[in-house]
């Protein structure tokens, strides 16, 4: 299997400049930096997804970290976010270390990719219709180059879920009519005409808003990642 249309890929979206307001927002946070970071170089670009190419689970977030990725330069590396994602993974078997505090740090996925449905920061964790709209063929693409191995998909939070929804129909699979409602523990199966079919879970996302309430608790997470990765046909602790 071509295993290299993914790393082109992530280059082609760490130079992308296609939203002013992303642009500008990105490379403010990296010039001003927070005090505690005071010593690091930002990213400051597009955050590419994070993984092997040939994964069989797919977990898509939302947007990079003004302070985290796009600090660190990699997916839900570098916040708390990240802390709660990583450490489940781990728990579950799905990665080398439950810790991610930058891109160079060792950090193994075993059969899963992260990415998201927006590759920039986004002022105030929210980016527009418009702005999630034009990222979108930059995660149809990835998902085209992903379909050979990819069997589930772990979304977190209902903003990626509604986001990446059209992007599993342009990349060939079949999306119900009405579109499947986010809910906690959700599952669609999207059929494909030429192809195994996709089998969609819905997971909170791993804000701090949910984890520090409550509403998303660990066990929650890895009950989610178990079964989705049981689905795609990967081993687990």
């Amino acid at each position: 299997m071509d295993t290299s249309g993914l790393s082109v890929l992530d280059q082609r979206i760490a130079g992308c400049r296609a939203c002013p307001r992303l642009v500008d927002w990105r490379e403010e946070v990296a010039r001003t930096k927070r005090a505690a970071f005071a010593d690091w170089t930002y990213w400051g670009r597009p955050v590419p997804g994070f993984g092997p190419p040939d994964a069989r689970l797919l977990i898509v977030g939302l947007a990079p970290a003004a302070h985290g990725g796009n600090r660190t330069g990699r997916m839900f590396t570098g916040d708390r976010s990240g802390d709660v994602l990583f450490q489940a993974l781990y728990d579950v078997g799905l990665a080398s270390q439950p810790t991610a505090v930058s891109a160079d740090d060792g950090l193994e996925l075993y059969g899963v990719r992260v990415t998201s449905p927006v590759h920039c920061a986004p002022p105030a964790n929210k980016p527009t219709p418009t702005e999630r709209d034009t990222c979108r063929p930059w995660l149809v693409q990835e998902l085209d180059l992903l379909r050979p191995t990819v069997r589930a998909v772990v979304v977190l939070g209902a903003f990626g879920w509604q986001a990446a929804l059209p992007a599993f129909a342009e990349a060939g699979w079949t999306v119900p009519r009405p579109r499947p409602v986010f809910t906690h523990g959700g599952h669609v199966t999207l059929d494909a005409p030429d192809g195994p079919d996709l089998h969609l879970f819905g997971c909170f996302h791993v804000s701090q808003r949910n984890t520090f309430t409550g509403r998303l608790t660990p066990e929650m997470l890895r009950d989610v990642l178990r079964t989705a990765a049981e689905t795609a046909g990967l081993p687990q602790a």
